[in-house]
């Protein structure tokens, strides 16, 4: 895969995760707690605009980051889903032809029982007739 198809992976992974989850709301509940507490001397006070600009700028690049590791993986579900569908109708062929050739057995099983019946019912004829002339 070229390095962007696996970056963007790595990123949508990692941004689609728990830790992620956890780990950013560490990160902005201190940064809110650590403003909070310097009060009008802090490194971003109230209204947190620098995490408001941070949180901005991630989303600008995640957003669009994610959604390239989506298309790939859909091209991907579309690959396998043609894929399934190539092996589907090479089944079926499979089977049409199964059938056939179950029809053309018992075909020949229902000519062979004929033939063994009329046999049979020659021979009863025989008997009869052989049996009522004695």
């Amino acid at each position: 895969m070229p390095l962007g198809a696996v970056l963007a992976d790595a990123v949508a992974s990692t941004v689609g995760s728990w830790r992620f989850i956890i780990v950013q709301t560490g990160l902005i509940t201190a940064w809110i707690t650590g403003n909070a507490i310097f009060g009008g001397g802090a490194w971003d006070p109230y209204p947190f605009i620098l995490l408001n600009l941070l949180l901005s700028f991630q989303a600008a690049y995640t957003a669009p980051v994610i959604m390239m590791s989506q298309n790939r993986q859909a091209d991907i579900d579309r690959d396998r889903a043609l894929a399934d569908y190539q092996v589907n109708i090479r089944a079926e062929a499979e089977i049409a032809l199964l059938h056939e050739k179950i029809d053309l057995m018992r075909e020949r099983e229902l000519i062979e029982l004929t033939h063994l019946l009329k046999a049979a019912l020659a021979r009863i004829e025989s008997l009869e007739t052989k049996g009522g002339a004695a």
